[in-house]
Formats: structure tokens, C-alpha cells, sequence
């Protein structure tokens, strides 16, 4: 099983998460969509080797499709404002008790499992890397794709000292795609205006 230090940095950087987006924070893409990504992977090359029957790889791809599952109903219960300019995102109620479902969902799987195949449980038990990282990532992109719809600019990662975010073209693009222009930018003479941006990445 996951090592005990291990699970509680996992829980502490849950915890850190819902903290500060219950407060409510700048959306930032980079974090949607890049850190669950390194989870993700870091949670699959652990698991190389570990899940060696059936049983146990249906459990691990069930138990990835629940965190999935709960982590779009998690990003569309987010609510989503402006505040100076800045697309913010905020949980809910709803979104919490989300994330706990998501927390009972896994624990009870490695029960059942444990119950039902005890020689191969340890590899379905070490997945917690992996199926949080699918989960937040579920969560960002819907987050993402509503914020982009509804017309609010999303920086991809937020500046310090004062200075401005980084924006991305890519998003800039997605969201003209999606026929969700920033409300900003709503006449020519608006984006014509604009600050000059800075930083941009891809």
C-alpha cells in the first residue's frame, strides 16, 4: 500500500486545494491541467507491474472512471465570477461533498477489494496518485471549458510582484472556436485598446 507519508502529503495537498478554492482563486490553466497531469503519470509508473490479475485491473479502471465521473460533476458545480478582470474560481457545497464522495467511493473499492482478491489488493491500493490526478484533471477541463464558453479569459498562470499573468493563444483560440469571446473584447475598438499582453506562452 501507499507508504503512510506518502498518503499524508497526498492529503495535505488535497486539503491545501480545497482550501484555497473555497476561498475562491484565479483560474490558472497551467495549474488545471499541467500538475494532475504529472500525477497522473506518476501515479501510472508506480502502478507498472503491480496490478497482475483481472480483478484487480477491472477495480483500477473502475475506480479511475468514478474519479472521473465525480471530478466533471465536481468542475460543473464550480462557480465561476470575475473579480478585477480575473476569471476566479470557487467550490461549493456541492463541491465538497463531491470530493468526499470521491474519497468513501476509493476507500470502500480498496476494501472490496481487499475482501475479494487480498493477494493482488496492494496495487488497486497504491492507484490513489493516479485517480486523484484523472479526477482534478476531469475537474479543470470542464472548469476550463465552462469559463471559456461563458466569454471569461483565463490566464495560464498568474504573475507575481504585481506584474501581469501569462495568457495563452492556444486558449485565446479554443475560446473563439467555442464562440465564447472574452467580454472584454467585445467590440474591435475594446481589443483594440486592450493592454498589450505580455509574457504570452502557446
Amino acid at each position: 500500500m501507499s507508504g503512510p507519508v506518502e498518503i499524508v502529503l497526498i492529503v495535505a495537498a488535497v486539503a491545501y486545494l480545497m482550501v484555497r478554492r473555497m476561498i475562491g482563486e484565479p483560474a490558472q490553466a497551467k495549474q488545471m491541467l499541467i500538475l494532475p497531469t504529472v500525477l497522473s503519470v506518476v501515479g501510472l509508473t508506480t502502478l507498472s507491474g503491480e496490478v497482475k490479475t483481472p480483478a484487480s485491473m477491472a477495480f483500477l479502471v473502475g475506480t479511475a472512471a468514478i474519479s472521473v465521473v465525480l471530478g466533471i460533476l465536481r468542475g460543473a458545480s464550480v462557480r465561476i465570477s470575475r473579480r478585477d478582470g480575473n476569471t476566479f474560481v470557487r467550490y461549493t457545497a456541492v463541491t465538497v461533498g463531491l470530493w468526499v464522495a470521491n474519497i468513501v467511493v476509493k476507500i470502500g473499492v480498496n476494501v472490496a477489494l481487499d475482501a475479494f482478491d487480498p493477494k493482488d489488493s496492494g496495487g488497486v491500493a497504491n492507484s490513489l496518485l493516479l485517480t486523484l490526478g484523472v479526477g482534478i484533471l476531469a475537474e479543470g477541463l470542464v472548469v476550463l471549458y465552462r469559463a471559456l464558453r461563458a466569454g471569461h479569459q483565463v490566464m495560464w498562470t498568474q504573475g507575481g510582484d504585481g506584474e501581469p499573468g501569462q495568457t495563452s493563444p492556444l486558449l485565446d483560440n479554443i475560446q473563439r472556436n467555442l464562440g465564447g469571446r472574452p467580454a472584454e473584447w467585445k467590440t474591435q475598438s475594446d481589443r483594440d485598446s486592450r493592454p498589450a499582453r505580455r509574457n504570452l506562452v502557446p
